[in-house]
């Protein structure tokens, strides 16, 4: 074997200029599937960090206008959704994982004693943090304890905090929010949310969702009443949307989702409503958005590979090109080393080796210049969407078992060309 490799680097070495020319094409190839496969997983993962920003899997459910008459009610009657609403969703819902109920006003006076803006307060409880990814950067999210007391705190948004307080210390401050004293408990850290249903978080205030109903009810419902509810289902309902998708064959339009059904079931029989009246609720599963982007970028990503694999392919062709080259022309070296008692497994094993190492070599250092490529790029500010280009275990993996096939593929048969050709033929061979 040690012969063997010896021979083969020292041919490499005699054909300098075919060698490189011959490694080039394996070498772009790997930089193409490792590059554009790196480039799909950036786009994936930027989309996912990008659709959490709004939430984790969530659904939000508001209260519309009837279109079917039910239990001798007109149509057309308004829905208003109550906390006692969020209550029954909890406690009768089979999907849902957990459930807050959301109320918000807007415009509302906030003053610190360095500046005033008009922002929007929102009353939450604290499982609603969670599952809205309202992370903070500085002091801490509401509690159950400030739930339970109507405790006057509050979170600020992170565009907020700037214009109340500039770039100065927010926790532990006192805000007036129409008119009372609020402590502010905690900033949330900067998000690159580039959905919302009303208004980006950024620019919002945060406060115990009992402290939000005694404060700053709403004034245009029923008393009671919230602007919506959020939900997350269950990891199982979850699992289930391909299946549904799968069924109606990728269209998302006229799909009755299951958790949506089973949620206006409940509301249904509660608010007098047929459960059939689709107008009744309007609800936005953030699931199902996660899903359509994520095979969106999985079918870019795949598109990605299969052109990196073309060019690597491409590039094995070549080098089975070259191979078949060097055994014509070293025919007569064939025959005389097989006269002189070279076996066929001999030569077989020097010419398979020749095209194996060519093809390794050309794409360890195409993996190299892959990787320097990807790590130049990450260097540059990234959109948010694009978390740069990432190169996953799994792509590395793939990358180097298609390099070790086609080497194998390309090298094997010029190897047998050159080990089944005859002595006495090969002596009289003349170029």
């Amino acid at each position: 074997m040690r012969e063997a490799l010896v021979q083969s680097l020292d041919n490499l070495r005699a054909n300098r200029l075919r060698s490189l020319l011959t490694m080039f094409g394996i070498m772009w190839g790997m930089v193409s599937i490792v590059i554009l496969s790196a480039t799909g997983e950036g786009f994936r993962l930027g989309n996912e960090h990008v659709l959490q920003e709004l939430g984790r899997n969530v659904g939000i459910i508001w209260g519309n206008r009837t279109t079917l008459q039910a239990g001798g009610e007109r149509a057309g009657r308004r829905i208003f959704l109550s906390v006692d609403d969020a209550r029954a969703v909890a406690a009768e819902s089979s999907m849902v994982a957990v459930v807050s109920p959301e109320l918000e006003r807007g415009g509302v006076s906030v003053k610190s004693p360095y500046n005033a803006a008009n922002a929007r307060i929102t009353g939450v409880e604290p499982q609603y943090q969670g599952i809205r990814t309202i992370e903070v950067a500085s002091g801490r999210n509401l509690s159950v304890t400030d739930e339970q007391q109507r405790a006057r705190v509050a979170i600020l948004g992170h565009d907020v905090a700037r214009q109340l307080f500039g770039t100065r210390p927010v926790v532990d401050e006192t805000v007036a929010i129409n008119g009372l004293p609020y402590t502010v408990v905690g900033r949330i850290r900067l998000k690159e949310q580039d959905s919302n249903y009303n208004g980006p978080d950024n620019n919002k205030v945060f406060i115990p969702f009992s402290t939000m109903m005694q404060d700053l009810p709403r004034t245009d419902a029923p008393v009671g009443s919230v602007s919506n509810i959020v939900v997350a289902p269950r990891p199982e309902v979850i699992a289930q949307l391909p299946t549904v998708l799968e069924r109606r064959r990728g269209r998302i339009d006229d799909i009755d989702w299951p958790l949506e059904k089973n949620i206006r079931g409940i509301l249904a029989r509660r608010h007098g409503f047929d459960p059939d009246d689709r107008e009744a609720l309007s609800m936005w599963d953030t699931s199902l958005e996660t899903l359509m982007f994520s095979r969106m970028v999985d079918r870019m990503r795949d598109f990605f590979v299969l052109v990196g694999l073309v060019t690597l392919t491409l590039g094995g062709i070549g080098v089975m090109n070259i191979m078949l080259v060097a055994v014509k022309e070293r025919t007569r070296e064939i025959g005389v080393r097989k006269a002189l008692g070279a076996t066929t497994n001999a030569i077989q094993r020097q010419f398979f080796l020749e095209g194996l190492f060519l093809a390794l070599v050309s794409g360890a250092i195409g993996m190299g210049l892959a990787l320097g490529l990807c790590a130049l790029v990450n260097l540059a500010p990234m959109p948010p969407r694009f978390s740069g280009m990432i190169v996953s275990p799994q792509s590395g993996l793939m990358a180097l078992g298609v390099l070790i096939a086609i080497g194998v593929v390309t090298a094997t048969y010029p190897a047998r060309r050159a080990a089944e050709l005859p002595p006495v033929e090969a002596l009289r061979f003349e170029l």
